[in-house]
């Protein structure tokens, strides 16, 4: 399956308790039962997961992330976030194909040795082509607004790439939610032209990261984590 989505967000006011029945399908409860507690817990156990179950994931699952991920808030409310699904393994080697060449130009003139640049490439190409779902996400900027000044311009897609890491954390977390595991990677950003040739994205389409998704191998470990009073100033 592959697989594009670029569709606007609803507003939900109350969207309710989500409960799953034995078929696997989600109902709404009347009203919101998740305490604070429960919620910061879920939120404190997402991890990065890199290594995956062949398992397929099932399209429903697919499209329910997307959905929740077009929720996030962005600047002006434009949405700026495009999103690419690659399932097929024709698909995800292409995609790896490609951006293994890009990647091996990018260590030759860093001047690694040979072997170094081999191993990097291999466990490059072996994640994008193992990852039962590969999501490239993208920024648009056209519906964004359009200014005569550099300074202003530079913010406006700040704004919108802020808008669109938004729609990328709050895709890990409905991941999460549905018991799959997902990591975030930024190499598009090193090869944008390139993906957006071989897989035919539209001009606009800016890729901006990349996420693995799939039925985590194993418990994630523990994070370690600064104290976040070294992180912040009080006023």
């Amino acid at each position: 399956m592959s697989i594009s989505t670029n569709s606007q967000s609803n507003t939900t006011t109350n969207p309710g308790r989500i409960n799953k029945d034995k078929s696997g399908s989600s109902t709404k409860s009347s009203r919101l039962t998740l305490t604070s507690i429960d919620l910061h817990t879920f939120l404190r156990t997402r991890r990065s997961i890199r290594r995956f179950k062949p398992d397929p994931v099932p399209d429903s699952i697919i499209q329910n992330i997307l959905h929740t991920a077009i929720f996030a808030p962005s600047a002006h409310n434009r949405q700026p976030w495009r999103f690419v699904v690659v399932t097929t393994s024709s698909a995800k080697q292409k995609l790896a194909e490609a951006m293994s060449l890009e990647f091996q130009r990018d260590l030759e003139q860093d001047g690694l040795p040979h072997d170094e640049i081999q191993k990097r490439i291999n466990s490059s190409r072996e994640r994008i082509i193992s990852a039962p779902v590969v999501i490239l996400l993208s920024v648009d900027m056209t519906d964004m607004d359009i200014y005569p000044d550099t300074k202003r311009k530079k913010a406006e897609y700040l704004m919108a790439t802020q808008s669109v890491a938004n729609a990328g954390m709050q895709l890990l977390l409905a991941a999460h939610a549905e018991g799959l595991g997902g990591v975030w990677v930024c190499s598009p950003l090193f090869a944008q032209e390139t993906i957006q040739r071989v897989l035919a994205l539209p001009s606009t389409w800016e890729p901006q990261a990349m996420f693995f998704v799939g039925y985590p191998v194993e418990p994630p470990k523990e994070k370690t984590l600064k104290d976040i009073k070294s992180l912040t100033i009080m006023l």
